[in-house]
């Protein structure tokens, strides 16, 4: 349980370094402009606040990727819940599919995560 618990927050990691990428380097490009269904007038208009955005995916990122080099599964969860948050945020206000590209992945991985802790700390007791 563990390791898939890790191994999913490894993908919602890179995950958000993807979103990363697009809103930050290709928002404003064919690309970006494609994959958010944006106007060339729109993207470049939001660019800036789109490059905000991906800058905090990044930082998300960084904390998943610090929980799990550290091996800290209370850094893994409050990074993990974040994402959650924000991707009801985001589903709420900007484009329900968030819930389910964003939201999902992070709500499992942290399910399993904080599943995985509470497995070790039974057997640990027995």
């Amino acid at each position: 349980m563990r390791i898939l618990a890790s191994l999913l927050t490894l993908l919602v990691a890179i995950e958000h370094i993807g979103i990363l990428v697009l809103e930050m380097f290709f928002w404003d490009h064919p690309i970006g402009r494609r994959i958010f269904g944006m106007t060339p007038e729109v993207s470049a208009a939001s660019a800036t606040l789109a490059a905000n955005q991906g800058l905090y995916n990044g930082f998300l990122a960084a904390g998943l990727f610090w929980g799990l080099a550290s091996d800290s599964r209370d850094v893994r969860a409050f990074f993990l819940a974040c994402i959650v948050i924000a991707g009801i945020f985001g589903g709420l206000t900007a484009k329900t599919s968030i819930l389910l590209t964003q939201g999902l992945p992070a709500l499992i991985a942290l399910a399993l995560t904080i599943f995985s802790s509470h497995e070790i700390s039974r057997k640990s007791k027995a």
